[in-house]
């Protein structure tokens, strides 16, 4: 299993890019268009396009 190091995402529309720090810590980019969720626990992204975020997310192997 994979440990979270950095839940993080950049919106292709604004140029923002946004990381969730905690559980439950729901980030919007500034349009709006894209978010992340879930801080070092889960990865979640809620977008309204597919194609509208890069995902920057950084895991490191447990043993």
């Amino acid at each position: 299993m994979a440990k979270i190091i950095k839940n993080a995402i950049q919106c292709k529309l604004c140029g923002d890019i946004i990381e969730s720090k905690y559980t439950h810590d729901f980030v919007t980019c500034s349009c709006g268009a894209c978010s992340v969720d879930g801080g070092h626990e889960y990865h979640r992204v809620v977008f309204k396009s597919k194609d509208c975020f890069i995902d920057l997310l950084v895991e490191e192997e447990e043993e």
